[in-house]
């Protein structure tokens, strides 16, 4: 079968041959079409040349399709009924949110964010469909930088010129300390009060990887050395080292819901300032760029209880 290129075809010609035959007129299809007489004709006579086929009967009183012309018009009226419902398809799109969306959200965020998150995009979106991955910040970036996420839930600012960032929150930390500890009598609690206690294991850190740990560094301004460091796996280990009284540190503002039952061995205290900022990262490639922006703004309207508006 001889290969025939379809770069010669246009929706635009279809068009108008579809017009001339509504019409029955070359003058009146034309106006419709906003063209001029002479332009739509040419058109016309270069796709019957294209296909090898005189679509009309054309004499001074009338136009008519041909027996060909009648078939492959009406095959012509479905190519643009296809072409309509294609556009209409993309329009009706809500960019992310919808169809399959792989979101990575970072250890010490997921299990207090998403059980949240979840309801109200299934509320809201009910026609998306998620597919999470939990892990560290290192890794996940990679994995959306691999395509192999489409967001990430992360804390800012991330490392990396392919990513486009939209910050969503600000999530405080508390201190979390053991009522046996000196640090739980202090209240108001100042940073200084952190530092000054943070060398002889006192201060408890999440393991390498972890931003949170950087964070908690930042904020007592203070490294214990390595022989006296004290590292948790996971938020939830760290809690529990907490509440078995050796030593303290910062918690985020979400993983402290739901733990009343520590209150004889935990205490919490604010930390002036002491906060991070949680935002959507994605590859600056994507074109659903614009789209991410519109779903970081829908989480923005509906920031947890105890968080606050970025940068306020």
């Amino acid at each position: 079968m001889t290969y025939i290129p379809l770069s010669g075809l246009s929706l635009r010609d279809i068009e108008y041959v579809v017009a001339v035959d509504d019409l029955r007129n070359f003058s009146r299809a034309a106006e419709r079409c906003g063209v001029s007489q002479a332009g739509l004709s040419e058109q016309v006579r270069k796709l019957e040349m294209l296909l090898d086929v005189a679509l009309f009967e054309r004499s001074r009183r009338h136009v008519t399709p041909t027996p060909d012309g009648i078939r492959l018009i009406a095959m012509g009226r479905e190519v643009l009924a296809s072409a309509r419902a294609l556009i209409e398809a993309a329009r009706a799109r809500t960019g992310p949110l919808e169809g399959l969306l792989r979101i990575g959200v970072i250890a010490t965020l997921g299990p207090y964010y998403v059980p949240s998150l979840l309801p109200m995009l299934r509320r809201s979106y009910p026609e998306l469909r998620i597919q999470l991955t939990e892990s560290l910040t290192t890794p996940m970036l990679s994995k959306l930088r691999q395509n192999e996420l489409d967001l990430v839930f992360a804390a800012l600012p991330v490392a990396g010129e392919c990513f486009e960032t939209a910050p969503l929150f600000d999530e405080p930390f508390l201190a979390a300390i053991p009522r046996t500890h000196p640090l739980a009598t202090r209240e108001p609690l100042a940073m200084q009060d952190l530092a000054d206690h943070a060398g002889g294991g006192d201060l408890l850190l999440l393991e390498d990887g972890h931003c949170l740990r950087d964070q908690a560094l930042a904020v007592c301004g203070t490294t214990p050395s390595r022989d006296q460091q004290r590292l948790a796996t996971s938020l939830e280990m760290l809690w529990h080292m907490i509440g078995a009284g050796e030593g303290y540190s910062l918690i985020p503002q979400l993983a402290l819901r739901n733990r009343s039952e520590w209150d004889e061995l935990v205490a919490t205290r604010p930390v002036p300032s002491a906060r991070r900022s949680i935002g959507l990262v994605w590859r600056s490639s994507d074109p659903r760029g614009p789209a991410f922006r519109e779903f970081a703004k829908f989480l923005r309207g509906n920031i947890p209880d105890g968080c606050h508006q970025p940068g306020m």
